[in-house]
């Protein structure tokens, strides 16, 4: 028996070895953001690997989403007619999009009433959140589509529960008791995932939004918007009429430090689009109601 389960180890540390050696093929650029980057995802790699043995169930998966969802949910403060009608907007699209996730969960998405958190978060069980101040940047329901396929995709690769099973053996929690999955904050879903992770939901989550019917230019307009986000970023934080836009420049700095260069993502999009090819001729539809940005002609 000890024979057979010392073979076992080995077989499972070779197949460990030669998954990370085709992991770390990749061309990367000789830097020490390069190394850091590299060991980063070597870390999360050897990480996930005993999450991966001992997935949780759909079922158990569901239960912790919920408990966390209500949790979260609670936080907020009343909605206004308005704000339902937005969150119920967002559902809608949302739904569209997961029919064609890979797993049959049940999709839910929420909003996070707040012009200022530019930035969306999914967690376990089909729980998808988003930010007003995100929405407030879009000008087309196709760059909704967009960035709700890219959450749906955290939860459909497994990326937000393998989170929650990692958060539970580093913090030695205890996943059947509520109360201790009340320990996790809502801060862990938007610090982002490893860049492979990011890069992933943005593959699949452009390819599940153009299989819904929405138009692959709606992430390339995303992009170019987080682009130009990013340089105000920049000259705002460095200028006194900054000071002004200071919440949103903190929505921002949060987004930024939880995704890759957004640049890379544009580039990646753009690739698949040829690639694949998508039908970057099919016509955007407008938001509905409109955005903050087409009603006072600035995005912060």
């Amino acid at each position: 028996m000890k024979r057979i389960l010392a073979i076992a180890t080995i077989l499972l540390i070779a197949a460990a070895a030669l998954y990370m050696a085709q992991r770390l093929k990749r061309q990367d650029t000789v830097s020490p953001d390069a190394v850091l980057d590299a060991a980063a995802n070597l870390q999360r790699d050897v990480t996930r690997a005993p999450m991966q043995l001992t997935r949780l169930s759909d079922a158990e998966e569901t239960r912790i989403g919920d408990a966390l969802a209500q949790q979260y949910l609670s936080q907020l403060s009343a909605f206004t007619p308005q704000m339902r009608a937005t969150e119920g907007y967002v559902a809608e699209v949302g739904n569209r999009v997961a029919t064609h996730a890979r797993r049959r969960l049940n999709y839910r998405f929420h909003l996070i009433p707040n012009a200022n958190f530019i930035n969306a978060f999914a967690i376990p069980g089909g729980h998808v959140f988003i930010g007003q101040g995100l929405i407030d940047q879009m000008t087309d329901e196709d760059e909704l589509a967009f960035v709700l396929g890219h959450e749906i995709e955290h939860i459909d690769h497994y990326h937000a529960v393998e989170r929650v099973q990692i958060e539970a053996r580093l913090h030695s929690l205890n996943l059947d008791v509520v109360a201790e999955l009340a320990q996790i904050p809502m801060s862990l879903w938007q610090a982002g995932y490893s860049k492979d992770e990011e890069f992933e939901a943005d593959r699949e989550g452009l390819r599940l939004s153009t299989v819904a019917g929405y138009s692959p230019q709606g992430a390339v307009l995303m992009f170019n918007r987080l682009e130009e986000l990013d340089r105000e970023y920049v000259e705002r934080s460095t200028t006194p009429v900054g000071e002004l836009s200071q919440i949103a420049i903190e929505g921002l700095e949060g987004y930024f430090r939880s995704h890759p260069e957004t640049s890379e993502r544009l580039a990646q999009a753009q690739r698949i689009i040829t690639e694949d090819p998508l039908p970057m001729g099919r016509q955007l539809t407008r938001l509905r109601n409109g955005s903050a940005r087409d009603k006072k002609g600035t995005g912060c």
